[in-house]
């Protein structure tokens, strides 16, 4: 029987490579097939698929055509006219532009029988065009490079810049009457997309986009602080969230109520970025908000998180139970999905089934279970956990507690066998166990079922290259929480400086933690109807040091300062 593609006809340099006995036939035919699917050239795909030599292929394409072979290392790439062409369509093609004479511009290509593409870039940049024949490896490497380096940073764009946008007026700027190509057509496509890579590459964790009444703005969180970063004309406002919305598929017609989205970002054929869309109508306008979602964060793996070394090994204790429940608690943003999922990277292996219940899920991971709570459609948390206990779970992440319900039934499951994970918003770890109580579960079954319980803050990292010492009184340390034997030691305390490597002298995040495993004498205390501050006391004399005290330990290891510890831990 003839397979699906059998009646695709082997041609130009396909059929070369396969004259000269560099790739089989039938390789060949499956290739082609497959690259078309993929909207990739033929030979990027053979050379990605390691199905032939890219050196053996730049020397067949030169035989048959009569184009010699340039080694692109040894050419020198202009910059200016790399920005000639867009990336999409360097990408699409697979082809670079290398530099000008005249009015004629080289391209750099592996395959020279692609004239559709020399076709395009030729129509795109409104010069004469001519392909200069380069090896695909290389070619793919220096692509790469060149579209990073081009980048342009949103700290380079100035109100000029803007000024030249296609914009118009907010009485013109119907969302109602625009359309997918439209929004595509339109200038606002490359400020987009330049806010999303810039703040990729930053380092960012949200950008805010902001309409007020006689200006807009868009604001990235770096290292949990927010910093303006661009001030584009108002009337570009229902442009940008137009633009957004379409990339987040949402209603573009729908500007009275607030909306969920989601945007995928493909950086390279290994890595991409998950983008997190809330809109919000305010007086003004819609602002949009988008929480980067990294997948790499999750497996930096536990030593990068900040724990201190006796804090690690409770939590990795913890893990390795084969029931019980372990909560993760803080607010909004102090990254207790990355300590939960670090976990459950950890116990992610092919003999255990784990299920997760997220509103939204953030964060991808293979081998997971992973459900998306709608509250529309009836799927919450507590339905969510009903199904995962009759599918044979060994271990359950429920994104967050919300009410008795969902707390009941995970419990209940911790009870039975089962590993749970989640998380709760409260303050410190004994806030967590009189949250549950005021919930209207029973002291017992908080006692018999949580493990262990960790508070968390994110406080920002001193910059390495810049921080400076600093003189602080004695009396002041003594203020701030050392001790008379810290002081005696000697304490160097560390301040920001600034320099061209950081933000403000502070460069990345370390986390802050509470670690406190749920003692024997901690459950007496929840069973008697003890409060936060009784549990708090009875962590302090088991040894259990506080979220103030981790952050001071930080301040002596140089890691942060004593304003950020203040910031994230003064009450």
């Amino acid at each position: 029987m003839a397979t699906p593609n059998a009646k695709i006809q082997l041609g130009g340099l396909a059929r070369k490579l396969v004259q000269d006995g560099i790739i089989e036939e039938s390789s060949a035919i499956n290739a082609q097939a497959a690259a078309i699917k993929s909207k990739i050239p033929f030979v990027s795909y053979i050379v990605q698929q390691k199905l032939a030599n890219s050196s053996k292929i730049a020397e067949a394409a030169s035989a048959e055509f009569g184009v010699p072979v340039v080694n692109l290392d040894a050419v020198d790439i202009e910059a200016d006219v790399i920005k000639l062409v867009r990336e999409s369509l360097v990408r699409k093609h697979n082809t670079l532009p290398l530099f000008k004479r005249g009015n004629r511009l080289f391209i750099a290509v592996s395959d020279p029988t692609l004239l559709q593409a020399i076709d395009e870039v030729k129509f795109h940049v409104g010069m004469s065009t001519e392909a200069i024949l380069v090896e695909e490896d290389k070619l793919q490497r220096v692509i790469n490079k060149s579209m990073e380096d081009n980048d342009t940073s949103l700290s380079e764009l100035n109100d000029g810049d803007y000024d030249d946008l296609d914009y118009v007026d907010e009485e013109d700027a119907n969302a109602d009457d625009a359309t997918d190509s439209d929004i595509d057509d339109a200038p606002v496509v490359r400020f987009v997309n330049k806010v999303l890579l810039d703040a990729i590459n930053k380092g960012a964790s949200d950008i805010h986009f902001e309409p007020y009444e006689k200006n807009y703005r868009v604001r990235f969180r770096m290292d949990g602080i927010l910093n303006e970063v661009a001030t584009p004309p108002i009337g570009m406002s229902n442009k940008l969230s137009a633009r957004l919305k379409v990339m987040s598929r949402l209603d573009i017609s729908e500007r009275r109520v607030p909306q969920d989205g989601r945007i995928k970002l493909n950086l390279s054929k290994n890595r991409s970025i998950d983008f997190r869309v809330n809109t919000c109508p305010t007086l003004f306008g819609e602002k949009i908000v988008l929480r980067i979602l990294d997948p790499n964060s999750a497996k930096m793996g536990v030593e990068a998180l900040g724990f201190e070394d006796e804090q690690k090994k409770l939590y990795l204790d913890a893990l390795s139970k084969p029931y019980g429940m372990i909560l993760v608690t803080g607010p909004t943003g102090s990254g207790k999905t990355v300590s939960l999922y670090t976990g459950v990277n950890i116990l992610n292996q092919p003999g255990v089934n784990i299920s997760t219940a997220e509103d939204p899920v953030e964060i991808n991971m293979p081998g997971i279970n992973q459900v998306n709570v709608n509250n529309k459609v009836g799927l919450n948390f507590s339905s969510a956990l009903r199904a995962f206990l009759r599918q044979d779970p060994d271990i359950i992440l429920v994104g967050e507690i919300r009410d008795l319900e969902t707390a009941e039934i995970a419990i209940k499951a911790a009870q039975t066998g089962h590993l749970v994970l989640s998380t709760l918003h409260t303050n410190d770890a004994p806030q967590t166990l009189t949250r549950l109580v005021n919930m209207g579960v029973p002291g017992y079954n908080i006692a018999s079922s949580i493990h262990l319980i960790v508070a968390q803050r994110l406080c920002r990292r001193l910059c390495t290259h810049c921080k400076k010492t600093l003189d602080i009184p004695k009396e002041a340390l003594l203020e701030e929480g050392f001790s008379n034997e810290e002081i005696k030691q000697g304490i160097t305390i560390y301040g920001p400086k600034g320099c061209d490597q950081c933000t403000e002298g502070y460069k990345g995040r370390v986390g802050i933690y509470q670690v406190m495993p749920v003692s024997e004498e901690m459950g007496r205390i929840i069973m008697e109807g003890g409060n936060a501050l009784v549990l708090g006391k009875q962590a302090q004399k088991e040894g259990v040091p506080d979220l103030r005290q981790s952050g001071l330990k930080k301040i002596k290891a140089g890691m942060t300062s004593l304003d950020e510890i203040n910031r994230v831990t003064k009450e």
